[in-house]
């Protein structure tokens, strides 16, 4: 198979034009996205909690600050004031090194994302991006994996049983759904013919990948949301049956390393997904043709951070929608349905860029063609579970009742009668008098 060619870029993606910047240039840039990134960060917490509380009708925080826009340092300050503990079966070192390794991969990651093109910087002619290059987005996922390790060592090392087991199931969840969302991106290299950000989006002027390709796109949508263990996918953290998940004996700083871990990686799959699929900083589409210098100057981070904050949205509205899905359900769904889709799309993204650069087979044909056939394997997955579960309801039916006492560990029996519906019995005191306690009656006295 010949190498495909690299897509048309825009005269400001060159890859020659990065490293070429003086150092007082780069560490102001490093500066810039720290403190956009904590600033993003405490409005994701006030926009999330505005959000939630409208759509369940109550107020949300509107005390501190003007409309409660700064609840969120309110809440950063009462952290950095409270307890720190450490348990006594925890490994320290590990214990204090874990928060730090969860943080630091949230902001390197945003060093490749490119926020506009080149402008005038202090005098300096240079990108809205730090830095890049050829494999950009290949460095983007192995650091973004690194962040798993603080939270897996964070739960091992706590010495907690609830902690590991929040640990364990954080590190299966991230490395299943990290399968898929790489998957995803294969079709986005074969198409924009390079891994670097800035040539992605360049690659991206006449159509957003988002819309030729679709499967891709949603795929992706969908590994995000479990990579970054936000609801209906926060399994790590099923308070439920894991008390708090992998941070449960975290307080203080340490927590609020976590919790910034979790809110950076909310903004950077945005990120990754406005650049990937939503062309970028680039003007939606029609802009341009409206108005000249939508793609010029400054102006370009006003259409990229509007594209990363649909996906915030997107993600406050899934919490307050949806409840949390089983566990057994969110692994199927990664192995059995995304993977299995990712692969078949693959071959058929191939097999169309292939075609359509050598071959004279009429292209709509063969769209036509590979629709069907996915549309066949998605049916046949679900066909497939609904059959076993139909297959095992007549077995469950035909189980004897299973006595809890029969050499297995005591539980508490059921009350007679089965268990109690509905409220309490109501209380009844006598009319006329009043009970008092004995120590009641000593301070009388």
């Amino acid at each position: 198979m010949p190498i495909l060619p690299l897509a048309a870029s825009l005269p400001d993606a060159d890859l020659a034009q990065f490293g070429q910047d003086p150092w007082w240039v780069i560490v102001l840039k490093a500066v810039f996205i720290f403190l956009v990134l904590v600033l993003l960060t405490l409005f994701n917490i006030w926009f999330e909690r505005r959000v939630v509380a409208r759509m369940q009708h109550r107020v949300g925080p509107n005390v501190h600050g003007p409309f409660g826009l700064l609840q969120s340092l309110a809440d950063g300050v009462k952290l950095a004031l409270k307890e720190d503990i450490i348990p006594k079966a925890a490994d320290k070192v590990v214990f204090l090194l874990a928060p730090v390794i969860a943080v630091v991969p949230a902001f390197v990651t945003w060093s490749v994302i490119p926020f506009g093109p080149e402008v005038s910087f202090f005098g300096e002619r240079t990108p809205l991006q730090l830095t890049d290059m050829p494999v950009a987005v290949l460095f983007v996922m192995a650091i973004a994996s690194i962040g798993i390790y603080g939270i897996v060592l964070g739960g091992w090392s706590s010495g907690s049983t609830y902690s590991l087991l929040g640990g364990l199931r954080s590190s299966a969840q991230m490395i299943s759904y990290e399968v898929a969302m790489g998957l995803a991106l294969v079709a986005v290299f074969l198409y924009a013919g390079s891994m670097s950000t800035s040539e992605i989006v360049a690659a991206q002027d006449d159509l957003w990948f988002g819309l030729i390709l679709l499967p891709s796109f949603v795929i992706f949508v969908i590994s995000m949301v479990g990579e970054t263990n936000r609801a209906p996918f926060d399994l790590p953290e099923a308070e439920g049956e894991l008390v708090g998940g992998f941070h449960t004996e975290y307080s203080s700083l340490k927590f609020a390393l976590f919790f910034l871990a979790e809110y950076i990686n909310l903004a950077t799959v945005s990120a990754i997904a406005t650049t990937l699929f939503l062309g970028g900083w680039a003007a939606p589409w029609g802009v341009e043709h409206v108005w000249a210098g939508a793609n010029s100057g400054y102006w370009p981070l006003l259409w990229f951070f509007g594209k990363v904050f649909l996906f915030i949205f997107m993600f406050v509205w899934l919490r307050g929608s949806l409840p949390r899905m089983r566990y057994d359900q969110f692994m199927a769904l990664g192995w059995k349905v995304l993977i299995p889709v990712s692969l078949a799309w693959i071959v058929a993204v191939a097999t169309i860029r292939v075609i359509s650069l050598e071959g004279d087979v009429n292209r709509t044909y063969l769209v036509a063609a590979i629709a069907v056939l996915l549309v066949i394997t998605v049916g046949l997955m679900f066909l497939g579970d609904s059959d076993g579960e139909g297959e095992e309801a007549p077995v469950e039916a035909d189980r004897e009742p299973h006595d809890a006492f029969a050499g297995g560990f005591p539980v508490p029996p059921m009350p007679q009668g089965g268990a109690v519906r509905g409220g309490a019995a109501p209380l009844t005191f006598e009319s006329g008098r009043t009970t008092v306690t004995a120590a009641a009656e000593e301070n009388h006295e």
